[in-house]
Parts: C-alpha cells; structure tokens; sequence
C-alpha cells in the first residue's frame, strides 16, 4: 500500500495505491462521505465489470449508492451530458453535503468533478480511476472539463476531489490498446524531469504492458508522486511549473482535433506522438541532439505507440494543424508557449516559438 499527499493549502487530500483496494472501497471511503448515501457516476463499460461490486462494498459500510451510467467516449464530456448529469443528480434530490463518486477512466472523472464543481455551487467529489491513463494523471490534479466546438477541455475549472482510490488491479480488465494508451502518459513523466525513470521504462516498459503488478504498482505510484508534487508547487497553472506536466499535448490536442475526437485516436496515443513530434522540434531548433527524439521515438513505437504523423494516421498540412492549436488553453496575447526538451528528463516552456515555423515543421515530418 502507498499512500501519496497532495499538500495544498486547505485543498489538500490523499491518494491510495493499492492492489484491491476496490474490494474494501467502503471502509476507505466512508470518513470522506457526508451521508448515508452517494451519487456513483460510471459508463458503461466499467459499469459492466465494477459496479455492481462497489455498490455492494459500499452498502457494507452502510452506503448507499444511487448509480447513473453513461455512454462510454470522449463525447460524453459535453454540455448535453453535462445537462443531463445535472439534471438527475437535481431530480434525485443532491445537497451539497453529498458526495459524488466518479468509477471510469477520465472521461468520467473529469465530466464528474466539474459537475461537482457547479452543482449547487459546489459538491465533494471522489476519484476511483480505472484507466491506466486516469491513475497516472487525470485523478490527480483537480482538472476537470468538458469539451466544446472549439476544442478539448476548453470549458472547465480546478476542483480537487477529496479523494483518489487507485487499484492497479482493475487494469487487468482493461483493453491492451487502452492501457498503451495510459502507458504514454507514464513516459511522459520520465521525459519531463527524471531520466532514470525514462531507463526504467525502457527497460521495464514490457513488463507493464504484459501487466506485470509489481512494474504497474511501481510505475503507477512513481507518476502520481511526480505528479502530486508538480501540483502541490503550482496548483492552478500559475507560475508555469504546472504546465510542464503539458508534454505532448500542443501537438497532441492538435491531432485529436483533427481526428474529431473519435476513437481514431485516443487522448494517450495522440500524447505519445505529440511527445515524439516535440523531441524532434526540440531537436530542429537545437535544444537536444536528434538522438534523444530518436531515442523516444524508438521507446514509444516498440511500445505500441502512435510516434509520428503516419503512425498516428494524421495526413493534415502543417498549417491546418496549427490553426487547431490556436485553440489552445495556454494561448496568450496572441502567443502559444511551447513544452520543448533540452535533453531526456529536461523539459522547458518556451515561449518564442513561432507558428509559421511549426506549420513548416510539421509538413516536413509527413
């Protein structure tokens, strides 16, 4: 068991790490919960594999759970849905003393902790991610959003749930394509700040995805820890700190827009190219040796990974996939800050990059 502080001033709350820990959810969960009764938000998928049994741990420590289960997809985190949320937890009677439980990956937690933030001026939420993605990094962090016709999570706000339960062993469930899809986000974090961990991924990446426990617990609790620390020292995105945690997704953002935001490409496979394509802008302008965009490229792809425009099926020009950027949320004055490398583990915000220069870079890596 690890369980892991987010120190924020008055905000702050706990994360567990724990194999089973699904299986006495009740127990863990009941000090954090108001009431006798919560409003358990799933898809469902998950629904089909873990809510019933939560429903019945929790009901042991004599909680109810009133259940509402939506269609599974990125598009489920738009304002009909949001609507539709709204409206039942309203019509089954929520008070702001109760509790909502977001069970799914991060289309859930995010689509859940925003309409906690709103729901009568503000609900406490739970996380119980069941993603690889969303144990690594979308439970964490207080981010929540829905999407809109401009672009991702463009309509939202920080909201900290009160708490995170992760259990690694829910992922053994999840589809392989799914979890090489949270795999990307855990390179990320050797790529941002800590070359030994990037080793351990290349070393022990394989393990992970053949879902080995002792690779998953090791590299599920060295994401969050990273995480958790990045955010205790920048919380809202204020000093830049934060946005390191934004590898790849400039590029990335650029291509789920592009895809529409379908199943064509997930959230961590577009991650896992745009960290390819970022390496190797770094590398264009003279930040780290080719050889380190190389060296990631050949990680992401032997990982299964999207790693490049084609591998990602991305044929757009340079410039249509820069106006797509000009969406996005780190814009301004008219300029967009760049997540760029300086080597392995040495991610910068560099904020004098120009677009033209990124539309002609694109097209060259067609």
């Amino acid at each position: 068991m690890n369980r892991i502080s987010v120190d924020l001033a008055g905000n702050g709350y706990d994360i567990l790490i724990e194999a089973g820990a699904l299986d006495s959810a009740g127990a863990q969960l009941k000090q954090h919960i108001r009431s006798d009764r919560v409003f358990l938000i799933t898809d469902t998928n998950v629904a089909a594999k873990w809510l019933a049994p939560l429903e019945t741990d929790l009901q042991k420590s004599g909680i109810r759970a009133i259940s509402k289960i939506l269609p599974p997809g990125e598009q489920t985190k738009s304002w009909t849905v949001l609507e539709q949320l709204t409206d039942w937890l309203l019509d089954e009677g929520a008070e702001r003393s109760d509790t909502l439980i977001a069970l799914g990956g991060g289309v859930i937690g995010d689509l859940t902790g925003f309409a906690a933030s709103i729901l009568k001026r503000g609900c406490k939420f739970i996380q119980i991610p069941t993603s690889l993605l969303a144990q690594v990094d979308s439970s964490v962090g207080g981010k929540t959003a829905i999407n809109s016709r401009a672009g991702k999570n463009l309509i939202g706000r920080f909201n900290q749930p009160e708490y995170v339960l992760i259990d690694p062993l829910v992922l053994g469930t999840l589809p392989d394509r799914e979890l090489r899809a949270g795999y990307a986000e855990v390179v990320k974090y050797g790529l941002i700040n800590n070359a030994p961990f990037f080793e351990w991924c290349e070393e022990n990446g394989a393990d992970l995805l053949a879902r080995n426990p002792k690779a998953l617990a090791y590299a599920i609790t060295e994401s969050v820890r990273t995480k958790s620390g990045i955010v205790a020292e920048d919380e809202k995105e204020l000093s830049g700190r934060r946005a390191l945690l934004n590898l790849g997704h400039t590029f990335g953002h650029a291509l789920e827009a592009e895809t529409g935001y379908s199943s064509a490409l997930v959230h961590g496979e577009a991650v896992a190219a745009g960290m390819a394509l970022a390496f190797h802008y770094s590398a264009r302008r003279e930040h780290c040796d080719e050889a380190d965009a190389h060296r990631v490229e050949h990680h992401l792809k032997n990982a299964g990974l999207p790693h490049s425009l084609e591998s990602a099926s991305v044929k757009a020009s340079g410039d249509r996939l820069v106006r797509h950027m000009l969406h996005d949320k780190k814009m301004a004055a008219g300029n967009l800050p760049f997540l760029l490398a300086n080597g392995i583990g040495q991610t910068f915000l560099a904020k004098d990059v120009d677009l033209e220069d990124v539309a002609v870079f694109l097209d060259q890596m067609q």
